[in-house]
């Protein structure tokens, strides 16, 4: 009944903005504030960096200058000297007087007050800079580097650019994107040849372009279609200046063509040009810059692989080049060859493009979005594409979410909480017991970083760890020590520093920095593992477990993963779900046969589920709806593995359906299906996963008895399944067959 337990790298980030938001972003003392490029892609190369996200891990600076990392950690990316995988944030060792940071995809950087590099993570490209090729779970010094004022982190490459201006390059260098003259791969820093005065970079996986002081822009890489602008197709290991062009000041690079504005504000585009992307007239490709037509006074600018976005400094859009979802935001869906005007907009201050839908943030912070709807990057509500700018309404801003029986919640950046749907125990947290159709906010909860959502109850950690819970309360699982049920949080006493934890049907689990793992509520069963049967009303600590780092709770079970990769379960076991090969029921924690690597775990009403550290998934206990995904509906004593998936990062689990999210963005679902909450547009039940219809770009979900529930990169909800009480928070009551998308004002 729990969002699931891995915190993935978008998830995280919210925990991120949380804290800083909470902590100020301040700097260590005696460092100068830097200055920002409004509007400008150069903002994370040329200003340092206090926030990184990764490929599926995330970096924050925090004010004192320490580092602090969550998400994936396979390969020592995180910092912290081990390989576990952190839900929660952890410290980089050994890491004082930091002021920036940046992370590849799973690697990571930062630069000391000092001009020192330092690096961690895979290395398997030689990308830490080190001199080996051995992955790093703590932060190691990149030798022969000092001066450092900015670093840039690459798939499989690295860059830094030195208070001199030169730049510095190590790791993959397949198409010459060292810039050393050379296609050979590069385990310390190499000096770009032929650079001085570097001011800013910018690059994709194969190309690179760098703006000099004196405004001249240079190119090196990846060069099938005219992208570096050198006039050829040839591609280039050491940086070639792009002719015809002086005064740059800002640049992006799309796929396979490229963006500069001239301090005059005009735009010059150079590479593919099939869409007219270019913004010449002409759909000819370029292999040097040709001016865009008709436009000026420009301060910011995007590029995608077939459209192109500007801002002028009156605050006005631009777009050409594909349309055929309305990205361009004219009104209609037809390609433009030469600059358009946005409908409706005005006091823009930046734009970013994406592949078939657009994005612009006005002067107000108000974000508005056009275009195709695919992954759920708008915010009004309609799966139809849009031709003109709608406004997002706070959809951006959700960071993480949980599906509870028949309820969900969800956390904004700003620490608010709100949520929909049945509210008969006052389980939304907003003083009544009112069921809503559309979101409410939690009152009286500020700073919050993350939620759980029980059968009834509802619990929520806020950045100085403390827990809160309010809801249905029979069995004392708000553990505040009474039976009392509460409409409005109330802080469980007793407890801080919690890292993570989850709510069950009638009882609820909680983990503090130290390892240790707490219980309260239900205990019929004996899923609070303190060797009892005797209900709680406030925490107890479950016995004989240490270093847990991640729990799950479903109806009448617990699940707990321990640092060493080692799952433990405890309650009942009618149909095997504790997976120690008995239907023994447990009051102690008893350790899960035949696995290791666990990363994640997620419990339903009688089955249960983990993920390992090489993206694989594995079920066991009643599969009487083909839950466990193995192609059968035979209960299983032993995890099993799923069938056909691989890749994952997010798994949770309803009561008798399963969901797992790939690294790709897909969604994939299988068990019961009775009011379409597999998504796949059937209520037919499925014993092997099946992929969920009308969504991608997803990065975590919730399942709740009869409904589903994904969030996207974008911070846009989706849901899908029976919406009786306003569960899928679309409005009026109905149900949907496949993923639509869920409002939040």
């Amino acid at each position: 009944m729990q969002s699931s337990t891995w915190w993935w790298m978008n998830r995280l980030l919210g925990v991120w903005l949380g804290v800083l938001l909470a902590v100020g972003c301040g700097r260590p003392t005696g460092e100068p504030e830097e200055q920002s490029m409004l509007g400008s892609p150069l903002r994370a190369t040329q200003a340092r960096s206090r926030i990184a996200a990764g490929g599926s891990h995330s970096l924050a600076l925090r004010p004192d200058g320490s580092v602090w990392a969550a998400g994936d950690n396979a390969s020592g990316q995180l910092g912290d000297g081990t390989t576990t995988s952190r839900s929660t944030p952890v410290q980089a060792q050994g890491l004082n007087g930091i002021v920036s940071v940046a992370a590849g995809s799973t690697h990571s950087l930062a630069v000391r007050y000092d001009g020192t590099v330092w690096a961690w993570g895979d290395n398997s490209s030689s990308q830490l800079g080190d001199g080996t090729t051995t992955s790093r779970s703590a932060p190691v010094q990149v030798p022969g580097l000092s001066g450092i004022v900015s670093v840039a982190a690459g798939s499989t490459h690295s860059l830094a650019v030195r208070s001199d201006g030169t730049l510095w390059a190590w790791g993959n260098n397949n198409y010459g994107q060292l810039g050393d003259g050379s296609m050979t791969r590069r385990s310390v820093p190499v000096q770009v040849q032929g650079l001085s005065g570097v001011v800013a970079v910018a690059s994709d996986y194969t190309h690179s372009l760098a703006v000099r002081s004196d405004g001249t822009l240079w190119a090196w890489g990846n060069n099938d279609y005219g992208q570096l602008g050198d006039g050829s197709t040839s591609n280039r290991a050491i940086p070639v200046q792009v002719p015809g062009l002086n005064g740059v000041v800002a640049l992006d690079a799309g796929d396979y063509h490229s963006l500069a504005v001239r301090s005059d504000g005009t735009v010059w585009a150079w590479g593919n040009n099939d869409y007219g992307q270019l913004g010449d007239g002409t759909t000819v490709s370029r292999y040097g810059p040709a001016q865009v037509q008709g436009i000026g006074g420009v301060v910011a600018v995007s590029a995608d692989n077939y459209h192109s976005l500007v801002v002028r400094s009156d605050g006005a859009v631009w777009a050409w080049g594909s349309n055929s979802s309305g990205q361009l935001g004219d009104g209609t869906r037809v390609s433009r060859f030469a600059p358009v005007q946005v409908q409706g907009l005005s006091g823009a201050v930046a734009v970013s493009a994406g592949s078939t839908h657009s994005l612009a943030m006005g002067s107000d912070g108000i974000l508005w979005a056009w275009g195709g709807n695919t992954y759920g990057q708008r915010g009004d509500g309609s799966s139809t594409s849009r031709a003109t700018p709608v406004r997002v309404q706070g959809l951006d801003m959700v960071v993480t979410m949980a599906s509870g029986s028949n309820h969900a919640l969800a956390v904004r950046s700003d620490g608010t909480v709100w949520a929909w749907g049945n509210n008969d125990y006052g389980q939304l947290g907003d003083g009544t017991t009112t069921n809503r159709s559309a979101p409410v906010q939690v009152q009286g909860l500020t700073g919050v970083v993350a939620v759980a959502a029980g059968y009834q109850h509802s619990l929520a950690v806020r950045y100085d760890g403390t827990l809160w819970a309010w809801g249905d309360n029979t069995y004392g699982q708000l553990g505040d020590g009474s039976t009392t049920s509460r409409a409005t949080p109330v802080q469980v006493p007793g407890l801080s520093g919690i890292t993570t934890f989850d709510a069950g049907r009638y009882h609820s689990l909680a983990v503090r920095y130290d390892g240790t793992l707490w219980a309260w509520g239900y205990n019929v069963n004996g899923q609070l593992g303190d060797g009892t049967r005797t209900n709680r009303s406030a925490p107890a600590q479950v016995p004989g477990l240490s270093g847990v780092m991640a729990v799950t709770a479903s109806a009448y079970n617990s699940l707990a993963t321990r640092s060493d990769g080692s799952l433990w379960a405890w309650g009942n076991n009618t149909y095997g779900q504790v997976g120690d090969g008995t239907t023994t029921t447990r009051s102690l924690p008893v350790q899960v046969q035949g696995l290791n690597g666990v990363v994640a775990v997620s419990a339903g009403t009688f089955h249960a589920l983990a993920m390992r550290n090489d993206g694989t998934v594995w079920a066991w206990g009643s599969n009487s709806s083909g839950q466990l995904g193995d192609g059968s509906t035979t209960d299983r004593l032993t995890p099993v593995q799923v069938q056909g998936l691989s890749g994952v990062v997010a798994v949770t689990t309803g009561t008798y359906h399963t969901l797992a999210v790939r690294s790709d963005g897909a969604v994939w679902a299988w068990g019961s299906n009775g009011d379409g909450w597999l998504g796949d547009g059937t209520t037919t039940s499925r014993s092997a996963p099946v992929q969920v219809q009308g969504l991608s770009g997803a990065v975590d979900v919730g399942a709740g008895s009869s409904h589903s529930l994904a969030m996207s990169s974008d911070g846009s909800l989706w849901s899908w399944g029976s919406n009786g009480v306003g569960q899928l928070g679309n409005g009026p009551p109905g149900m949907a067959t496949t993923a639509i998308r869920s409002l939040l004002y």
